[in-house]
């Protein structure tokens, strides 16, 4: 018997309002739809799920969308939400308990079935990265224009997930959240790693747990990038911090580090002048800062460092506005640099 999802799926949908009786117990039935809060089973009747339809395509049985926050999906994504599974192995075992149907033979040691990536895993943040979407009309969008960031241009390092999961401790049942997935990368491109924001489902913030921003992967010496860098380059530590500097030096290639011991460890590109360091006014900071113009100047690299008005820049750009910090910035740029990286409507 096959394993396939979309096998599974067609089986769970013609039983669909026997599998939302089952898994969305907190809903009830309303003509050809079984509403509830969300696809994890919260009382509401934002996301509704179509009970009668067709097998497959526009219309079809099983399928659910999520009013409130537009996300969507079939009766499988509710088995994950509503039991809080990670792997699909583990999805199609609870969705094949509930069909009765036989498990699986055992697959032959020649089949081509990808193997699971190691949990943290440079692969596995590939496969996460892979698996998002890019962030135009998404939540990232709206929690990134929230904070002040509407220059979005080359941010292609920057994807969304509508349901990243997150766990708070092994001790704690899995949830999900939408999230901001940055892709990590070294100086060929390659990813090695991800960051992710997780973040309240309508853009407002982040989302209220407790450490809502972690990174997997092999990350030391890498950066989540934005713009090809050649001679000249920014750095600093967090994304916020480098999206917010790019509102006034908008063609300037800059990169996070992701935190100060990372940033301070950046590798260099190989023709790479001059260097800005972006600094965050606090202990770890200056020390970020003063090991980088160490680490720079030894290689012939102009060090420059980029201080904020208050905490980093991105408390610049919501609590003083754009206008102050550009010209914050202007003072603080190489001449050639402000003509070179700054748009003209920004001076």
């Amino acid at each position: 018997m096959s394993d396939n999802a979309s096998d599974l799926a067609r089986r769970m949908a013609r039983q669909a309002e026997a599998v939302c009786r089952h898994y969305l117990s907190n809903g009830r039935r309303e003509g050809r739809y079984w509403l509830v809060g969300d696809a994890r089973n919260t009382p509401g009747r934002s996301m509704f799920v179509r009970l009668k339809g067709t097998e497959s395509g526009k219309g079809a049985a099983g399928k659910w969308t999520d009013a409130a926050t537009g996300e969507h999906g079939d009766l499988l994504d509710v088995i994950r939400e509503t039991r809080g599974l990670v792997d699909f192995k583990d999805v199609a075992e609870e969705a094949r308990t509930f069909l009765s149907l036989p498990h699986p033979e055992p697959e032959r040691q020649s089949s081509p079935r990808l193997a699971p990536a190691p949990t943290g895993s440079p692969e596995a943040a590939r496969r996460l990265f892979a698996m998002s979407q890019p962030i135009p009309r998404t939540v990232v969008d709206t929690y990134l224009r929230n904070r002040g960031i509407t220059a979005l241009h080359g941010t292609g390092s920057l994807r969304f997930h509508p349901r990243c999961y997150f766990r708070p401790d092994e001790h704690s049942p899995t949830e999900s959240w939408p999230a901001m997935i940055a892709s990590v990368t070294d100086l060929g491109g390659r990813i090695t790693g991800v960051h992710r924001t997780w973040l309240a489902p309508d853009g407002s913030g982040k989302a209220p747990v407790d450490t809502p921003r972690r990174a997997m992967g092999d990350l030391l010496g890498h950066a989540v990038r934005f713009g090809i860098a050649h001679d000249v380059m920014a750095a600093g530590e967090g994304i916020e911090t480098i999206l917010s500097l790019r509102m006034a030096a908008r063609r300037m290639p800059m990169v996070a580090a992701l935190s100060a011991a990372h940033l301070a460890a950046i590798l260099f590109p190989a023709t790479l002048r001059r260097l800005y360091i972006v600094r965050d006014d606090d202990p770890a900071g200056d020390g970020a800062r003063d090991s980088l113009i160490e680490r720079a100047n030894a290689v012939g690299i102009d060090a420059i460092v980029l201080s904020p008005t208050l905490g980093d820049f991105n408390e610049d750009l919501r609590l003083i506005g754009i206008v102050a910090l550009c010209a914050n910035v202007r003072v603080q740029l190489a001449p050639e640099d402000v003509a070179r990286f700054v748009a003209a409507e920004a001076m």
